[in-house]
Order: C-alpha cells, then sequence, then structure tokens
C-alpha cells in the first residue's frame, strides 16, 4: 500500500477494485464500514454483488478480465471531459501523450461492450472520482490472479495518477495482501531478482554490497526462476530438489492434477511446515516448523508496517523456526552463519543492508511497529509514500496499456466462466482454519450461481451440481445467489474435495507468473443421483 489503514475513517472516497474485503480482508472492510458512516462515498467494480458492493454509492459489476478496457474507459472520459489533475500529472508524470493516444481507442462505448459496465455508469465513475479527491483505490486477488494482473496494476496507477492521487493522504494505490506476511516475504527479498529491501540482483552496487557482507564471490546477475518454472522444471530433472516452506501446493496451485505430477516427479523434496497437509504427502524429508505464537519474529502488513511477533508457547517436539532450520542447513553445508536469533537477523544483517529498513531495529518495534521507508534511527517511518507527487524515480510514468482476454473463455461446450476466491470462515486450504472447529460453519465446498443459470439447469439451492472443464471435474453443492450473474460461477480452494484449482487453469502472466485463478471456462451439471 502507498498509503496506510490510519486513513481511511477519514478518506473522502473508496475506490474498490476486484476486491471482497468483507470475507477476505473483514479487518480492512471494518475500516471502511466506519468511513462510509462518516459520510464517504463508495465505487465498488467486481463480477459480484457481494456486502460492500450493496453499500456502493456506485456499483460496476464488470465482467471477469475487463478490467483494462473499463479502467481506460474511465480515463478517456477524464481526458475528454478536461476532469484529469492537469497540474498535477505536468509537473510529477512522464509519458502522458502515449497514455492519452492509447486511452482514445477506449471510448465509454468500447469500454463498456467488452466489460459489462453500461456507459452511463463508466461516466458516472469518472466524473465522481474527479469531483471528490483524493480518492482512495484498492485491490485484492480480483485485479492481480490474471494473465494480465501486471496490466491491471499499471492502469490502475494510471488511473491514480492522472488524478492525482498519488502521494496524497487518503489517495493512492493500495494492494491489501492475501496473507499475514506476503509483503514481508516480499520485503525480505523472497523473489527471485531482488535482494533484501528491494535492491535489483541486475545492480552491480548492490551484488558488490551483498557480496562483502556475506563473503560470497559470483553472486547471480539475472533474475532466477520463478515458482510455476520451477515447478515446470521438476519432470525434466532441470530442477532436482524442491524445499516448499510452509505452502500447500497440492491445493492452491492451479490444475491440482498437473500439479501433482509435478510433485511426484521430484527427485528429492522436502516440506517445511507446522501440519501435515496435501503436499507433504510428495515429500521425502518433512521438517516441523514453528507456529507464529512459537518463536520471535516480525509481520510487515500490507501497510508496509513492521511488528513485532513475540513467542507465547513452547514449540512442540522437534518444530523449529525457520532461520534455525536454513542456518543449520547451511552449517551442514560448510558455512557458519553468524546471527543466533531473529532479532540478530534483523538489526545485524536486513536493517543494516536494506537503506529502506535501517532505522528499523527491534528496540524501536515495542509499540505499533514502524513503517517503511524508515532511513534512519531519527526517522517515524512513511505514513504514504511519494508525498506531494515526488517518485521514487524521479517522475511518476505513465504506461500505454491494451486490454486483452483470459486465456481461456467461455464457449458452447464449456459456456459458463468459473471465478474463485474465499469465504470468510476460512482460509486458503484449510491446513489452520480446517482444525479450529470453523468446519461447523462451513463444512463443504459451495458453487454460487445466478438464480437464472439455476433455473434453466433445473437445480435448487444445496442440490449438488458437476462443474467441469478441460481440465478436471468437481461434484458440489450449488449456493443460488443474486450475488453472482448469469454465465458465472464462483468458488474457493477451501476444501480438498470440491477444490476449484481441480478446475482452474495453469497459466500465468508472463512477468510476475501469477495464475489466472479468475477466469477458466466450465460446464455445469445437475448431479445424477445414487
Amino acid at each position: 500500500m502507498t498509503n496506510s489503514f490510519s486513513e481511511f475513517e477519514n478518506a473522502k472516497l473508496f475506490i474498490l477494485v476486484g476486491t471482497n474485503m468483507t470475507e477476505a480482508h473483514p479487518v480492512a472492510a471494518y475500516f471502511v464500514k466506519r468511513a462510509l458512516k462518516k459520510g464517504a462515498r463508495l465505487i465498488v467494480v467486481d463480477p459480484r454483488k457481494h456486502a460492500l458492493a450493496r453499500k456502493a454509492d456506485i456499483f460496476a459489476q464488470i465482467k471477469v478480465g475487463s478490467d483494462v478496457a473499463l479502467l481506460n474507459g474511465i480515463m478517456h472520459v477524464l481526458l475528454t471531459e478536461d476532469l484529469y489533475d492537469k497540474a498535477y500529472v505536468e509537473a510529477n508524470c512522464a509519458d502522458f501523450d502515449d497514455l492519452k493516444s492509447k486511452v482514445m481507442e477506449y471510448p465509454p462505448e468500447r469500454a463498456a461492450q467488452i466489460s459489462g459496465v453500461s456507459v452511463e455508469t463508466i461516466k458516472e465513475i469518472a466524473r465522481t472520482m474527479a469531483e471528490v479527491k483524493p480518492g482512495m483505490l484498492c485491490y485484492t486477488l480480483g485485479i492481480t490472479e490474471h494473465t494480465c494482473g501486471k496490466n491491471n496494476v499499471m492502469s490502475i496507477a494510471n488511473l491514480q495518477m492522472l488524478l492525482g492521487n498519488v502521494g496524497m493522504e487518503g489517495g493512492g494505490v493500495n494492494p491489501l495482501r492475501g496473507q499475514n506476511n506476503v509483503q514481508g516475504a516480499c520485503d525480505m527479498g523472497a523473489l527471485p531478482g531482488i535482494y533484501v529491501g528491494y535492491q535489483s540482483v541486475t545492480n552491480p552496487e548492490s551484488n558488490a554490497k551483498f557480496s562483502q557482507a556475506w563473503g560470497a564471490k559470483n553472486l547471480p546477475e539475472k533474475f532466477g526462476l520463478m515458482m510455476p518454472d520451477m515447478m515446470e522444471g521438476l519432470p525434466s530433472k532441470k530442477i532436482r530438489g524442491f524445499f516448499i516452506l510452509g505452502e500447500n501446493l497440492a491445493n492452491s496451485e492451479p490444475n491440482i492434477t498437473h500439479v501433482e505430477r509435478q510433485l511426484a516427479s521430484a527427485e528429492f523434496l522436502v516440506c517445511c511446515d507446522i501440519f501435515p497437509n496435501e503436499t507433504t504427502r510428495f515429500a521425502h524429508v518433512i521438517l516441523p516448523s514453528t507456529a507464529w505464537s512459537e518463536g520471535e519474529g516480525t509481520f510487515t502488513n500490507s501497510e508496509r508496517r513492521v511488528n513485532r511477533v513475540r513467542q507465547i508457547k513452547e514449540a512442540p517436539g522437534l518444530a523449529k523456526p525457520g532461520w534455525w532450520v536454513f542456518k543449520e542447513l547451511a552449517r551442514h553445508m560448510g558455512h557458519e552463519w553468524p546471527s543466533s536469533s531473529a532479532r540478530e537477523i534483523w538489526d545485524n544483517e536486513i536493517s543494516a543492508l536494506a537503506p529502506a529498513l535501517a532505522g528499523i531495529k527491534y528496540a524501536r518495534l515495542e509499540q505499533d511497529g514502524l513503517q517503511w521507508p524508515c532511513p534512519s534511527l531519527d526517522h517515524p517511518g512513511t505514513r504514504f509514500l511519494h508525498k506531494g507527487g515526488k517518485f521514487a524515480r524521479g517522475q511518476g510514468l505513465f504506461k500505454a496499456i491494451d486490454w486483452t482476454p483470459p486465456a481461456e473463455v467461455e464457449d458452447e461446450e464449456y459456456p459458463f466462466v468459473l471465478s474463485t476466491g474465499r469465504r470468510l470462515y476460512h482460509y486458503h486450504t484449510r491446513t489452520q482454519t480446517g482444525r479450529a472447529g470453523l468446519n461447523a460453519l462451513l463444512s463443504e465446498e459451495l458453487a454460487d450461481i445466478s438464480p437464472a443459470d439455476a433455473a434453466r439447469l433445473g437445480v435448487a439451492d444445496a442440490e449438488y451440481v458437476v462443474i467441469s472443464s478441460r481440465r478436471g471435474s468437481v461434484k458440489v453443492k450449488a449456493r443460488v445467489t443474486e450475488e453472482v450473474p448469469p454465465g458465472l460461477v464462483w468458488m474457493t480452494f477451501h476444501f480438498r474435495e470440491g477444490n476449484a484449482n481441480w478446475l482452474t487453469n495453469n497459466v500465468f502472466d508472463p512477468e510476475t507468473k501469477t495464475a489466472e485463478y479468475k477466469a477458466c471456462a466450465v460446464k455445469i451439471e445437475k448431479a445424477v443421483e445414487g
């Protein structure tokens, strides 16, 4: 997030795109609801009419996978009606002419045809965003889990810069992270092209700094493999060893049948986790890990806030924290790493090597944590980024983006679009929530379908249907609801039986390698009894 949760309460306008906050981020949704009670306006863009959509001043029920076309259409109105922030753009942004040229190819009529959102609604969104400023734009996986996910995000950035909403309190581009430490994992360099603090491996100065700090030579100078590429390398033995830390790939990755073949072909597979799960079945070695309450460390949340995590109970059996596991592996390979605690790792290695984290030390994390960038010990942390439109790269860079459809669209044989997400009562593959008594509230997978589709199929609420894609079939109960429009079916991947990922398409954004969980073609049939 460029901005902070503390800004939500006094925000003037929220634009929520591809995010079901109420179920996926209920705490953030609570902040939004408080702001609405104080008079904030709300625009929701989503294929489903979920709880926050029902509270919206404007609800745009978009066709799955058409975000770029809609966003370009909104920007077309802003430009043709002279509603954009000219002074901000001229002072702070580059490549405006390229953006304008591309956006002019998406008049509201074309954007409406692609997105399913009416011309009138597109114009109303544009005029409202221009009138009520600044506006906080929030998105989640409904934007990123597409083959064009990166383009979706860049289009959102285009829109917010065009309106002068970036670098302003109560504005910004605000992705709500899908897990409790996704932001922290990225910050720590858990991507194959960066060191801690987003320092690129292609930068000679960064390489030299880390070479000296680690006493290492010949550090990589180009990006490594992303996870889908690593998994594709298992059957061919291009990847011979695979270490999985806290991830249940056999349920969470698209096209489970294909994933299981990949995992089964691994020459040597290690899982480090707190519970057995569908993925540990493929492991040659399982290392028991500590849970969050069984060790010391830090989490970094969506707003870049680094918080302490304190041990409140002893770990069971032989369970060890992840840092200890990696240090021991290094020791057995002949390396003696000096840090012997999470605190020493942070204070002596992380903050010492990452300028954006240099002012964050354990001694400063006793209260509510600190938000990076925090470059010095007397720095209070940064509540929102790019203040006044001053970007880290100098000027904000507009990108001309074309709309591209999902990799697989509905057709005569598979006439429905399947999209996926989360339900309130469970989390991901239920490795934890399935052991916490929440099955009493939701005990099996459901498929949300519209009343019109249910009537045409002869399916009543809670009756079983068979949903099939080109990759597999599942039998699940139908949940007949007005939340989804005709032609859409919506499911989750919480349960092994009926998991949407038996159906989802294993295609990925070419740059981020994020899977297209939000769009594939399926057919629905009423289940035969017996």
